[in-house]
Formats: C-alpha cells, structure tokens, sequence
C-alpha cells in the first residue's frame, strides 16, 4: 500500500504571549491509503495540531507533509485551499451542519464551492445519504433529525467530494454510547469499502475500531499499537 500522508520531521509552535510554544517536536508518521487510524492522547499532547496540519487547515513550521504525492510545502494558499476541498473530508463533534438547511442541501455543500452543477450535486447528495442510511431524510432539518442522524449526514457530506482522506475529530463526542457504536460500525464499513479514515479521540473503546492506534504525548508519538 502507498502512503497516502506522509510527516517528516514536522515541528509546529504557537506564540503564547512572549513565549514560543513548541506543540509538535519532530512527527514521523505515514498513514497508508485505506488505513482507518486513531489518534490519542491527553489534552495538549498535540493530536488537535496534527490533524490540523494534515487536514491542511494550517502549515507545519518545518519538516516535509505529503498529501496524495503533493508536497505541500510547495503550494500557496489558493493551491493549499483547492487540494483541502478536493482531498478531505472533515467530521465534527458537533456535526457543523447549517440548521436551516435540509439534509440534502447540507450535503450539497462542499460541491457548490468545487463548482458541480445543480442537477449533479442532488444526484451524489441523494447518493450519499443513501449510503449512511438516510434515504427517507431527505427534506429534514437538522433540528428534526436525532444526534446519531445528523452525523450521518455530516459523514454523508464529508464523501461528496471523493476525498483521498476522512478526518474525524471526536466523531462520537456528542452521541450517547449505542449511537457511538452505530457510527463506528459505518466507520468500519467505510473504510472495508476503501475509505482512508484518520480519527482523533480520547475513548479507547471508540480507538478499538481502528486498525492503528498513535498515541502523541507532549508532542511526540509515545507508541503505536
């Protein structure tokens, strides 16, 4: 399997008043393209930055980070913001959905800024929440569906695209625990279906779903398992 990102030596700071704050400190990691991967460790152990930088949502201060063969220490930030829309697919904790928006169009979303055409972007919406199991959910508001449901529509909106790579930050946070499995199980079924899922969360029992557990402690990789 080729490696779908790729981290060498990635370092990333903050400033924090007068101080430089060093939250990343030499990350070496390559993630395999149909891998599904958890991420962990205690809060400010730096799993949030490293989804960021490989979510491309921010740069590494130095060290190499390949997205699907693109260097993106190359690119500008038109470059870098067109791979983000054509290679990610994010999942939220807290869904982000647009509340007066119905499923369908929530799931539009991501087209409508690729530029696909009306007709195409109901088709592959339709598509999608027929995948996650909301084909009878069409035309309902996020306020009309339960937890478990908006994050299928999220999920369903974060595929549209095709992406190379599914980020899910804390993608059970805010559902109770047999929702939880409902959603890891799609997770799982996503990714026998070739789907590359990377996944932050500090639940173990949600981590047991991946295939590869990272655990960062003050910003380094403390082990995989």
């Amino acid at each position: 399997m080729d490696s779908v990102v790729s981290l060498r030596d990635v370092r990333k700071s903050y400033r924090m008043g007068s101080e430089n704050l060093l939250v990343l400190k030499g990350i070496n990691l390559d993630i395999k393209r149909g891998e599904f991967i958890s991420i962990m460790g205690p809060s400010g152990s730096g799993k949030s930055t490293l989804m960021n930088l490989i979510g491309l949502l921010d740069r590494p201060d130095s060290g190499r980070l390949v997205i699907n063969e693109r260097d993106t220490g190359t690119l500008n930030d038109v470059e870098l913001s067109h791979l983000r829309g054509k290679e990610i697919g994010f999942i939220f904790q807290t869904f982000n959905l647009v509340a007066r928006m119905t499923a369908l169009k929530n799931v539009e979303l991501p087209m409508i800024f690729q530029g696909k055409p009306q007709a195409y972007r109901s088709a592959i919406a339709k598509k999608y929440l027929e995948e996650v199991g909301l084909g009878d959910r069409l035309s309902h508001r996020p306020n009309e569906l339960s937890g478990g449901q908006r994050q299928r529509v999220a999920i369903a909106r974060s595929l549209v695209n095709d992406p190379s790579i599914l980020l899910a930050d804390e993608p059970t946070g805010n559902l109770d625990a047999k929702t939880g499995e409902e959603i890891m199980r799609l997770f799982v079924d996503l990714n026998k279906k070739g789907r590359t899922i990377v996944m932050v969360t500090h639940n173990p029992d949600v981590a047991q779903f991946s295939q590869r557990i990272i655990r960062l402690k003050d910003g380094a990789i403390l082990e995989e398992t």
